[in-house]
């Protein structure tokens, strides 16, 4: 950095600081929670798919009567089973759209586990609610004081004391799953992290003045500040833009396939980061949704695929404490799934139940989850949609637990008792009380509400 012509006056100095602490503090959609230095623990990945995806073109089914109600419901936009734009098949029943395929080699790798009809314990079809409904994860309610992350980070006995940066944003807003943690710093770009404001560079003699002054005080501003400047030494220091993935790694050259390849890379310095949300926006598919390869939706399945299998060859290296992708585990959720039925402009109409994809060194992969109601008109949610079966907060509760080991999750989702786990990942439960219920015994929850 360097001076210029210009000197700011005291009252820009703290206009320029306060728009730096703010732009820094605020946070709406993709934010990465870290520790300390030299911290080794496991990576949840969060990415969520705004706007709807429409899991039955995922995942068609390719056989017996659903395929029959399938093709029945969506004469148009059903993914074939012949030609080369077939379904790929996962196992006899169901299969992968095509625009997919590394989706399904993960699969068979046993790195890629499938969770059917997951969702909300009532149905919302508004994106907002839904979408506030899942990340606060308290009830059916869209409107909560704090996000589901928020609150693991706070109950985590795992999360190391005195962390650093705590939560860290990519992008210009901040998740709902992490509402109230004003620890979250910003960050639209790693490699122009830094306090550029006003008609001036800010050089690193008043960098110091700034952490000194936001150290003079406990508030949430000041302390805000003081994360700020911390993150911004912790990033300086440590980010590469030079990165080059591990193993031949491809990443997708978008804003999804960038925001991964980032995570992969702060996975990668061992600085303790727990927590990474992406989202991926652009799945609310009601007209000109497209089967083909060159079809809308096709587009967004070869960049989610794609990515998630970059991020999966990348994290595959070394091994003991340096195995980055036995520590990470990825899940991949949307606020609800499509009607069955096309409509009159190509498209689908929002939905009920829908997938939730987990991916990772320590999945047990290979394997769909979770009981698959069935299509018929009988089966069907109001009987228009896939049913919900497996509470998405079912999912989430054994990652967590099992993973990143915390068994508060009485803290984490009030309210909700989770089950017995799916066996989805390894790993084992503290000898900890859950909910008021023993690790691994079964909960209450017996499906969504109507």
């Amino acid at each position: 950095m360097h001076r210029t012509s210009r000197s700011p006056n005291r009252r820009q100095f703290l206009c320029g600081c306060s728009a730096a602490v703010a732009a820094l503090a605020g946070s709406r959609f993709n934010s990465l929670a870290f520790g300390m230095p030299g911290a080794q623990t496991d990576t949840l990945i969060v990415v969520f798919l705004r706007g709807g995806m429409d899991g039955l073109s995922l995942l068609p089914p390719i056989t017996g009567s659903d395929r029959g109600h399938y093709e029945a419901a969506r004469p148009g936009l059903a993914v074939p089973t012949t030609g080369p734009n077939r379904a790929l098949p996962f196992d006899a029943q169901f299969g992968v759209h095509p625009s997919a395929a590394p989706l399904r080699t993960l699969y068979q790798d046993g790195g890629l586990a499938v969770v059917q009809a997951t969702g909300m314990a009532e149905v919302n079809r508004s994106h907002f609610d839904a979408m506030n409904i899942i990340e606060i994860g308290v009830g059916t309610q869209p409107n909560g004081t704090s996000g589901w992350l928020t609150r693991h980070l706070a109950s985590s006995p795992t999360l190391p004391a005195g962390a650093e940066m705590p939560s860290l944003s990519i992008g210009d807003l901040q998740p709902v799953s992490l509402l109230s943690s004003y620890e979250t710093v910003n960050v639209a770009d790693p490699n122009s992290f830094n306090i550029n404001f006003g008609p001036w560079n800010w050089i690193d003699e008043q960098k110091v003045a700034l952490q000194t002054m936001w150290n003079n005080d406990s508030s949430w501003l000041h302390t805000s500040g003081v994360q700020a400047f911390n993150a911004m030494d912790l990033i300086e220091s440590n980010f590469d833009e030079g990165y080059s993935p591990s193993n031949g790694a491809v990443y997708p050259e978008t804003d999804f396939g960038d925001q991964l390849q980032i995570v992969a890379q702060m996975i990668k310095l061992d600085i303790g980061l727990q927590v990474a949300t992406i989202d991926f926006g652009g799945w609310d598919t009601h007209q000109g949704q497209g089967v083909g390869p060159d079809g809308y939706l096709s587009g967004l399945f070869d960049d989610l695929s794609r990515g998630l299998a970059a991020l999966y060859a990348d994290l595959d290296v070394g091994s003991g404490a340096a195995n980055f992708l036995q520590r990470t585990t990825v899940t991949v959720q949307s606020e609800f799934g499509r009607e069955l039925r096309e409509n009159s402009d190509a498209g689908t109409e929002h939905g009920y139940g829908n997938v939730m994809l987990v991916m990772g060194g320590s999945v047990n992969g290979g394997q769909l989850f979770g009981s698959w109601p069935g299509l018929s008109s009988g089966q069907l949610f109001d009987g228009t949609d896939v049913d919900v079966t497996t509470d998405y907060r079912q999912v989430l509760s054994e990652i967590l637990e099992r993973r990143l080991g915390n068994p508060n999750l009485g803290q984490v989702f009030p309210g909700f008792s989770p089950g017995q786990n799916l066996g989805i990942v390894a790993g084992s439960a503290p000898p900890l009380f859950r909910n008021g219920f023993e690790s691994g015994s079964l909960g209450d929850w017996s499906g969504h509400q109507s």
